[in-house]
């Protein structure tokens, strides 16, 4: 496996303990998910393929010390998922995202919100008010 950059467990709500048998760890280029004690199921996907990242915490999240992170993904396989009941969440969403930001870098992936923005930005001014332009 891939030097881990960041390890932990999904937890329950109750104190926010690790009794759970799904783990996630991250290394530099890739997520991994591992789910099961008897029946081990691991999904990963690269890192490059996550397009967005969002934290939430409901109450009894917040008073366990644990969150839960969405990721929305371009991998066929795994698609959208979530990283459960993690302890400091926020730290590992800012985490996640950094790694996420450098691996998109190096493999010079730009995302269509990007594209968009940026061809957007090249049309000389010109607005489409709804009336023929002239």
């Amino acid at each position: 496996m891939a030097d881990i950059i960041w390890k932990d467990r999904k937890r329950t709500l109750l104190f926010g303990l690790p009794w759970s048998f799904t783990k996630y760890s991250l290394a530099p280029d890739r997520f991994f998910i591992q789910r099961g004690i008897l029946n081990v199921k691991e999904d990963e996907v690269r890192l490059y393929r996550i397009t967005d990242i969002s934290l939430s915490r409901n109450f009894f999240q917040r008073l366990a010390g644990i969150g839960t992170i969405k990721c929305c993904s371009a991998d066929k396989t795994l698609g959208d998922f979530e990283i459960k009941n993690i302890k400091k969440p926020r730290e590992v969403k800012e985490l996640l995202s950094e790694a996420v930001e450098k691996e998109r870098m190096s493999k010079r992936v730009i995302s269509r919100e990007e594209f968009t923005h940026e061809d957007h930005d090249a049309d000389d001014g010109d607005q489409y008010d709804g009336d023929e332009m002239n």
